[in-house]
C-alpha cells in the first residue's frame, strides 16, 4: 500500500503558468487538466469568496498536495 503524503505549493513561488511536478513522484500536475486522471481536487478552501486554497490527490504517488497563493481578483 501506497504512503500518503503531504506537500504544500505556494504558486507565488512557482514561475509560468501554475504547472509543477508533484514534490513526491515528479508527475506533472497543471491547472489546465480538466481530465482526473493525473489528480483530482478533495477540498477547496474560500476565504470572502476567494480561494485560499486547494487541496488535491495524486494519482500517481497518492500524495496530498496543499496548493496556497492564489491571488484576490
Amino acid at each position: 500500500m501506497k504512503q500518503s503524503n503531504a506537500y504544500t505549493i505556494d504558486l507565488t513561488k512557482i514561475d509560468g503558468t501554475g504547472d509543477f511536478p508533484c514534490p513526491s513522484c515528479g508527475i506533472n500536475i497543471s491547472p489546465e487538466d480538466e481530465t482526473e486522471k493525473v489528480y483530482h481536487i478533495l477540498k477547496t478552501k474560500l476565504r470572502n469568496d476567494s480561494l485560499e486554497e486547494l487541496i488535491i490527490l495524486c494519482h500517481k504517488c497518492g500524495s496530498r498536495i496543499h496548493i496556497v497563493g492564489f491571488l484576490a481578483q
